[in-house]
């Protein structure tokens, strides 16, 4: 009777793996992926070394070069997906502050999209409310009969900055797969969300979907205790006028 023995990769076969699994499924940009912070990790991972200094260097990598939290950790559960184990809370951490140390050192800079969660900024979503209040006069309607924010709530007091980033990559992840395109959105920092939406039929159900995927998403990621149980999502009405909801939107900001 022969046994048929488990090859376990080697550091560069699994960096191999990894470029691949990576590009088809998380990397926007593969041509950006490697760095040999890259073969460090693989390194500690099929030596069995700590991967801790390992992760932190890469986070840092990743944050230097401009890649969002969200698509750095999802890069990471790529590469224990390739070995069959779950990140641990240790490895995403050590990833997690070496990102945002690196985000620290850049420059700053006006942008139109949150690195945490991948989410457009609260400037970006007053300027999409202004085109809704724009359209809404255009055709003889207030803006407040046709559209409604949608606001949600996650947070659960202070977190350390990587308990943080990781929520908010949950939650990026969440809002964008339970609306289609089209849904203008921002994250209003300290665990604070709004979508625009449309009031029309569907908006019930618009609203069971985001509890759906921001419950799932945060059991996915094993982070349901850095979030409020149950999170509060709510409709709040529109305005009047577009002044006005920016005002709300800035009273919303966290």
């Amino acid at each position: 009777m022969t046994t048929t023995e488990t090859h376990e990769p080697t550091a560069a076969e699994l960096r191999e793996l990894w470029r691949a699994a990576t590009a088809e499924s998380v990397w926007l940009r593969p041509g950006d992926w490697y760095h040999p912070a890259v073969d460090a990790l693989a390194e500690a991972l099929t030596s069995g070394a700590d991967p801790t200094g390992a992760a932190a260097r890469l986070g840092a990598v990743r944050g230097s070069t401009g890649v969002g939290i969200a698509e750095a950790l999802d890069d990471l559960g790529v590469l224990y997906g390739l070995l069959e184990r779950e990140p641990t809370m240790d490895a995403v951490r050590a990833l997690c502050e070496g990102w945002a140390s690196a985000m620290d050192e850049l420059p700053a800079q006006s942008s139109v999209i949150d690195p945490e969660s991948g989410l457009p900024t609260l400037d970006y979503l007053a300027v999409r409310l202004g085109e809704t209040y724009g359209a809404a006069r255009k055709h003889a309607h207030h803006a407040f009969t046709t559209h409604a924010l949608v606001l949600v709530d996650v947070a659960n007091g202070d977190l350390p900055p990587w308990r943080r980033m990781a929520r908010s990559a949950a939650m990026g992840r969440a809002l964008t797969a339970a609306l289609s395109s089209g849904h203008p959105m921002a994250a209003l920092g300290g665990g604070a969300f709004a979508v625009l939406v449309a009031r029309d039929w569907d908006l019930g159900e618009t609203v069971r979907r985001m509890r759906e995927q921001v419950n799932s998403n945060a059991e996915a990621l094993q982070i349901t205790e850095l979030m409020r149980q149950p999170p509060r999502i709510w409709i709040e009405p529109l305005p009047e006028t577009h002044d006005r909801a920016v005002d709300l939107l800035n009273h919303l900001r966290r």
